[in-house]
């Protein structure tokens, strides 16, 4: 099943195992997948004589990673390939105490903090790309406290227990019975979700003060490119990040960053963290800022975790994210109907009727997209014409299941308690309401600063902008803001970097001319 060159590099990667591994393989005889599962499994065995798989009957398909014999807590339900088959094996190596997804101290040590016991789910689709990142972190969760265990379900072999649960987004997490996360997450978000549902230790945590001459809040373009240039200058440098890349790594295609012809959102991400780790500085990633004081000419920012950052000079790099519509309706149907990424939940939809609300280039690309998948998408811009590109437009109008109308206004999300079943739109013209009855709305309608904890602090325009001058200062001295979350116009990767660069170049003459003194 596996490559002979993949099998070679497997080897080379499960080298350095320390303990035994086995493969717990309980399956039905007359599954169709068994054979599938069982191949995959005894090539990744035939790698390492530290793994090894047993097989026995049973009603399914699963199987659990046992380390010298005892429960690791992790277990597969499902054909960990595609996409997943990353996570299969760095289950095996952070069960080793091994792979580079693990976090650092302070972050393991409060997932070491919560209280358990913890049984996690997630349902996932193999060809989803969010999925894996959600696995992987509760999979590393797993092997840091043993009162948690997790597993992955395929969606696609396990169809009547989605229905049961009526699914309709991947990844869903579920805790305890209890659906707690639905779509791409990282490793701090699904911490702290699990922290607020399980509580946590507080004699196994501590609080911790930390001091830089910079602290950059947001590991993005921006962000990267403050911390490099404020690097280069001598000083000591802090990214405080949920993620490291942001908002790029959602994106798939990126053809137009000067010089770099074609590349991924992920590569790109990857590249940032490769180029800050050049530099001596202090990537602190899975991590969001709570709180943020002024002590005399010192910036005091807190994280959920109770450690605290303080510096003179803090640059606000912390982007947008997904903006939401709402209406009534919308939150309660998130992960049941209402969905964010077409490329994940796409799937779900196959043969169905959705709507994609927003008449930008990624409202019409997902629209595109859907269109090869979904039986109708409908197409509802609030303006008065797309926004799109226009062979964007072109395209989308060429497609014989893609309806478009302008000037429609959401007012409504319409469910029957356990799904969406339509969508209440108004014309802005005549006023007119109707109920467009459908099974899936796909929100794109652009993104909204992320600057809610700086409101109090800084300068904010009205939608939620930190509102900066030529150099990226803002408002109060030694605070500045580059990229997305700021008010410089066009939202660019590329404006983004050359926002950041400039940004630490005025925090670092504002510190040569003793303004930050």
């Amino acid at each position: 099943m596996l490559e002979s060159t993949l099998k070679e590099q497997l080897k080379g990667i499960f080298a350095g195992l320390n303990a035994n591994y086995t493969f717990d393989i309980s399956i039905s005889p007359a599954h169709e997948s068994r054979q599938e599962l069982l191949d995959l499994l005894g090539d990744v065995a035939s790698c390492s004589d530290k793994i090894s798989m047993r097989v026995s009957d049973g009603d399914g398909l699963e199987f659990i990673l046992l380390k010298d014999g005892a429960k690791t807590g992790i277990k597969f339900r499902g054909v960990p390939n595609g996409h997943e088959f990353t996570s299969l094996l760095l289950a095996i190596l952070n069960s080793d105490g091994k792979g580079k997804n693990f976090p650092d101290e302070s972050i393991c040590n409060r997932v070491k903090a919560l209280n358990g016991p913890i049984h996690l789910t997630t349902y996932v689709s193999l060809t989803c790309t969010n999925c894996p990142d959600v696995v992987q972190a509760l999979n590393a969760m797993t092997t840091l406290n043993p009162q948690i265990h997790h597993e992955m379900v395929d969606g696609a072999i396990n169809q009547a227990e989605v229905d049961a649960l009526k699914i309709q987004g991947v990844p869903s997490v579920f805790a305890d019975g209890k659906l707690i996360h639905v779509g791409r997450g990282e490793f701090g978000e699904l911490l702290s979700k699990l922290e607020a549902q399980y509580g946590i230790n507080e004699s196994l945590t501590e609080k911790t003060v930390k001091r830089y001459d910079v602290v950059v809040v947001g590991g993005g373009p921006a962000g990267a490119s403050s911390a490099i240039y404020s690097a280069r200058k001598g000083l000591s440098v802090a990214v405080v990040a949920e993620r490291i890349g942001g908002q790029v790594k959602e994106t798939v295609g990126i053809e137009n960053l000067i010089s770099v012809p074609e590349t991924t959102g992920t590569q790109l991400a990857d590249n940032l963290r490769l180029h800050m780790r050049q530099y001596p500085i202090d990537l602190l990633e899975h991590r969001r800022i709570e709180k943020v004081t002024i002590e005399g000419n010192e910036k005091v920012l807190s994280t959920a975790g109770g450690e605290i950052f303080k510096a003179p000079a803090v640059i606000i790099a912390t982007g947008a994210s997904w903006r939401k519509l709402n209406v009534p309706g919308e939150a309660e149907y998130i992960g049941r109907g209402v969905a964010f990424c077409p490329h994940c939940d796409g799937p779900f939809y196959k043969g169905k009727h959705v709507a994609v609300v927003g008449g930008g280039n990624s409202g019409i690309e997902a629209a595109i997209d859907l269109a090869g998948i979904c039986s109708k998408v409908t197409v509802l811009e609030f303006m008065d014409e797309l926004k799109a590109d226009q062979v964007l437009q072109e395209k989308a109008k060429s497609l014989p299941n893609v309806e478009i109308f302008v000037s429609s206004q959401t007012t409504e999300v319409v469910g029957n308690g356990d799904k969406v079943t339509g969508i209440r739109t108004k014309d802005r013209k005549t006023g007119e309401e109707r109920v467009i009855h459908l099974d899936g709305i796909f929100v794109q309608i652009g993104l909204a600063a992320n600057s809610g904890v700086f409101k109090e602090i800084v300068e904010t325009n009205r939608p939620g902008e930190i509102v900066i001058d030529a150099h990226c200062r803002t408002n109060v001295p030694g605070i500045y803001a580059a990229g997305d979350v700021s008010t410089v116009p066009f939202k660019q990767i590329i404006i983004s970097m050359g926002e950041g660069a400039k940004a630490a170049l005025s925090a670092f003459e504002d510190r040569v001319r003793g303004v930050l003194d």
